[in-house]
């Protein structure tokens, strides 16, 4: 097909592969005019990067559970299993909430949530609190279940004591291994033993949540 060129002045009846090489440059090209369809294949997982040279490169598929590692400057990325051990996210509220338990019950006194960024991470909670009763045995803890009675693996802290009245402060530190990246809720209890006192009185001053990289 002969070469026309159009008054317009379009050009047609050039075929695929018909222009010389290295003849279309950036200026050439509109902005935003190659697509997703005009990229070459490459490689499923991989990710497009710059090397050394500053030319486009790939970060190779890494395996299941691996993170994208930066080496920094004039070095490209590349996938690496996450270290263990360390602090990857700390959560923590200043904001206090308290409730009060009647005998043989647990009452919910607040709860703090955690996205975790990995499935094999812990969690760390530090939750401390001040709690007050009228009897003999009161208590506070932890849990992922939001309604009583179903405390999972938790820290606790129980005061007795024979007379008429309770007092107490302290800190729970504990575990939780959530296995998942979906949001975790963890919530603190005021509880009271069934033959305790007649109440206890509970508030949570705060709570810090730590995500361990497992």
């Amino acid at each position: 097909m002969a070469i026309v060129i159009n008054g317009s002045g379009t050009v047609t009846g050039i075929s695929v592969g018909g222009l010389p090489d290295n003849i279309v440059d950036s200026g050439t090209l509109a902005d935003d005019a190659v697509g997703l369809a005009q990229m070459a294949s490459g490689t499923d997982g991989n990710i497009i990067t710059y090397d050394t040279s500053g030319n486009p490169a790939v970060v190779a598929t890494g395996d299941s559970g691996e993170v994208l590692t930066s080496a920094g400057a004039g070095a490209a990325p590349t996938m690496a299993t996450l270290s263990t051990g360390k602090i990857l996210q700390v959560v923590t509220s200043g904001t206090n909430s308290s409730g009060t338990a009647s005998a043989g019950n647990e009452v919910n006194i607040g709860s703090y949530a955690i996205t975790p960024s990995a499935t094999s991470s812990k969690i760390v909670i530090l939750a401390y609190f001040n709690w007050e009763g009228s009897g003999i045995q009161g208590g506070i803890n932890v849990s992922t279940a939001s309604t009583s009675g179903a405390i999972e693996g938790s820290g606790n802290l129980w005061l007795t004591n024979q007379n008429n009245f309770i007092r107490g402060s302290g800190c729970i530190t504990c575990a939780h291994s959530p296995s998942t990246t979906s949001e975790t809720t963890y919530y603190a209890y005021v509880a009271t033993h069934s033959n305790g006192s007649v109440s206890t009185y509970g508030r949570l001053e705060n709570m810090i949540l730590m995500e361990v990289a497992g």
